[in-house]
């Protein structure tokens, strides 16, 4: 008898050692990453690096679009005949193609690409990628074998050296030696804002070399009306009609104003004090507005990478068609020509960013990322907008994509910082831009 009980106390005792023993290899053992929810998650890690570091939202802009064409170049060899976007592309060698005798993970590749390229356009604060990067690579090398994920990182690598290649030469770092941009006194001409009076930003992003465009200059649009103060001018009509709007802003308004506003870098004053605020820009914006389309309509994973891609480049070359004409014309803001003739004391209920007014960046952006995404998806596209409500805590239902488009642009003139003439003249180019896209690589 007291054998037999040893005998069952041993096999009891072995029984739960063996659990525990599975127990344990089972809490080391992770579940695969979702491939859509990893591509989201990179550019999510993106924006958040970009809010941190206050990128101006055309170099944001340069940022995403390397980063989001190395992503896509990487994961399209896991679906059949995806074509290659940067073949359609200015500027990009022939992208290498995997070894047929070896296995990938092209998600893996997608995210190595990615982050090699993000590492190195000039974002400053990789520390903050570190510990996402770790466990994302963590649960690839847990699911995976090794040649397959040293295969899938070194494939990845190879994409980036080719992104980065282009990224070296596209006039990006020979801008950053420019002089500063101050204005000019000139009637009608731009010059530096209340309330910080800061010098023109990114003055000769016109210079950088475009992804789809022939120039920065090929949609350069009509001349603004000419300045004249006297009442009854074309002018002076712009002008009060942005200073009478502000004055009776009904509490939607206001709420669209904020919701779009997108500043990155707004300086607070209290008294004596000043503080700045941070905020996504306006790209990032749209980018967070490409990741919830592409959660709405369960796109896989290949359709996702692209849809960042294409997204990221209607954003860039509309910053370079819109801040092509601002420097051109460099068209006085509503601020100092109100505060000059009209009311002293008047401040726009949104703080005017640091460069000329004549065509709005938000209107001609949002316009050309509205154009592709509508293209890569639907018409009529009804979503609810939370890309935001991290950062500032709002929400907003649109019925399709231009509509959002639309009222971003009209924000402005909520906003007090545009004249009618410069979002409507932007969107316009913006549509026109993100129509080029849909033709050079959709068509």
């Amino acid at each position: 008898m007291k054998t037999s009980v040893r005998f069952i106390a041993g096999i009891v005792t072995s029984i739960l050692l063996l659990t525990m023993v599975l127990v344990s290899c089972n809490q080391t053992k992770q579940a695969p990453l979702d491939p859509v929810n990893v591509l989201i998650n990179n550019e999510d890690q993106l924006t958040q690096v970009i809010i941190y570091d206050v990128f101006t939202p055309p170099v944001a802009s340069r940022i995403y679009v390397y980063s989001s064409i190395a992503a896509y170049e990487a994961i399209r060899h896991s679906k059949k005949d995806a074509p290659s976007i940067t073949e359609k592309l200015n500027g990009f060698d022939k992208m290498p193609l995997p070894d047929a005798n070896k296995k990938y993970d092209f998600t893996l590749a997608a995210t190595t690409a990615f982050f090699k390229v993000t590492r190195n356009v000039k974002v400053f604060s990789v520390d903050s990628l570190n510990a996402y990067e770790k466990s994302v690579y963590a649960n690839f090398k847990a699911n995976l074998d090794e040649a397959t994920y040293n295969a899938s990182v070194a494939f990845g690598d190879t994409i980036a050296a080719v992104v980065l290649k282009r990224a070296k030469t596209d006039g990006y770092f020979i801008s950053r030696g420019k002089k500063k941009y101050l204005g000019s006194n000139e009637p009608g001409k731009w010059r530096p804002t209340p309330p910080d009076y800061a010098d023109g930003v990114e003055w000769c992003w016109n210079t950088m070399k475009p992804m789809v465009l022939d120039s920065a200059s090929q949609f350069k649009p009509v001349l603004p009306p000419k300045y004249d103060m006297k009442p009854g001018a074309e002018f002076y009509k712009l002008v009060k009609e942005v200073y009478d709007i502000n004055k009776s802003l009904t509490p939607e308004q206001k709420e669209i104003a904020k919701y779009w506003d997108d500043n990155p870098f707004v300086i607070e004053h209290a008294g004596h004090m000043a503080f700045g605020n941070k905020k996504i820009t306006p790209g990032g914006h749209w980018i967070g507005i490409a990741a919830q389309i592409i959660k709405q309509e369960k796109a896989d994973p290949v359709k996702a990478a692209q849809t960042f891609a294409l997204t990221s480049i209607a954003l860039y070359d509309g910053f370079i068609s819109c801040w092509d004409e601002k420097y051109r014309s460099s068209y006085v803001r509503p601020v100092t020509v109100i505060k000059d003739f009209i009311d002293k004391d008047w401040m726009p209920l949104l703080q005017t960013p640091p460069f000329p007014e004549y065509t709005s960046g938000h209107s001609t952006i949002t316009a050309s990322a509205a154009t592709v995404l509508t293209k890569l998806y639907r018409d009529n596209l009804a979503f609810e907008d939370s890309s935001d409500y991290n950062y500032i805590g709002m929400k907003r239902k649109f019925n399709s994509l231009h509509e959002a488009a639309a009222e971003c642009s009209m924000s402005r003139v909520y906003g007090g910082i545009h004249y009618i003439i410069s979002v409507n003249t932007g969107a316009d180019m913006g549509k026109k831009v993100g129509g080029l896209v849909v033709k050079k690589v959709l068509e």
